[in-house]
């Protein structure tokens, strides 16, 4: 791309994915800029994030998401409004409805604290761990009307220990998507993440078993 990626990011809470993304940009490692951060919560913790890093902020509140289809008109106005390119939900605890989708086809980025399709939904870390699965992890996908089952980007696997506490589970697999997410925005970025026909992402440069290929 001639221009850095500009994405929207979305939040509800204390915004350390947002952090990981404006630490990327800030150290070079990630060609982006975020045009505006958008919060659910108008006391979200991760606003005063982007203020400190001079980026512009949105915060909606508890009435108007009443109107889930009116939040999302918003949401969506908004964010073409900065000329987002992308959004990018980090730790956003609302559903992203049709309003928003539709202006943005194929251009929506969520991150989900297991592996889908395994753990869906609000508890995935939580789930994997009282299941107890030896290998959980982190997905980004892109997001769709289905919940949680959008074509999946990039996937980082977390080892459960034998002697793990769902509190230090929780912290390895936050460290995972701090590092996942710049990545795949580095990917976006490049131009190297393409949707086949049978809906299934596609790394350009990057050979079957996952290696970078002589001419990606």
């Amino acid at each position: 791309m001639e221009e850095g990626l500009r994405i929207g990011v979305l939040i509800s809470g204390g915004g350390s994915n947002l952090q990981a993304i404006i630490d990327a940009i800030g150290a070079g490692s990630l060609d982006a800029e975020i045009a505006v951060v958008i919060s659910s919560r108008p006391d979200a913790y991760g606003l005063m994030r982007a203020r400190e890093a001079g980026i512009p902020t949105c915060s909606l509140t508890k009435e108007l998401y009443r109107d889930p289809a009116k939040a999302n008109e918003l949401i969506a106005s908004e964010f073409a409004r900065a000329g987002a390119d992308y959004i990018v939900m980090a730790g956003y605890m609302r559903k992203v409805t049709v309003e928003v989708l539709r202006a943005f086809p194929d251009r929506v980025l969520n991150l989900h604290p297991a592996l889908l399709p395994s753990f869906q939904g609000a508890h995935g870390i939580e789930d994997a761990f009282n299941a107890g699965v030896k290998v959980t992890g982190v997905t980004v996908h892109f997001a769709n009307e289905a919940y949680d089952k959008g074509p999946i980007i990039a996937q980082r696997a977390v080892m459960v220990e034998e002697d793990d506490t769902l509190e230090a589970l929780t912290e390895r697999i936050h460290a995972a998507e701090h590092e996942l997410y710049p990545e795949v925005l580095s990917l976006l970025a490049a131009g190297r993440i393409v949707i086949d026909e049978d809906r299934k992402v596609r790394v350009l440069g990057r050979s079957p078993d996952g290696r970078r290929s002589s001419d990606g």
